[in-house]
């Protein structure tokens, strides 16, 4: 029953804002403004001067530091020949 009560609202919310985004409306400099910052931002690396002022220069990240070296790891078994390996051999 939750499950239908949420839904419920859910899309009753979703029909109300579609309803107010409908007869919402942007003047038209407002669109031309968003236009021209859009194409700004998007040639920005295209106009030598603007995109140094924009944004940083960008270093190289530097290389991780060597790990210290790892000490040797002895090994944890023997390795144990059977009689029968010694008598082929």
């Amino acid at each position: 029953m939750q499950v239908w009560i949420a839904s419920f609202i859910l899309l009753f919310a979703l029909a109300e804002l579609f309803q107010w985004l409908k007869d919402f409306t942007l003047p038209l400099p407002i669109f031309i403004l968003g236009g021209v910052f859009l194409a700004i931002a998007s040639n920005s690396e295209k106009i030598p001067g603007l995109s140094s002022s924009f944004f940083p220069p960008e270093e190289e990240p530097l290389p991780p530091p060597p790990s210290p070296p790892q000490p040797p790891r002895s090994i944890s078994f023997e390795i144990r020949r059977t009689p029968e390996s010694n008598s082929r051999g």
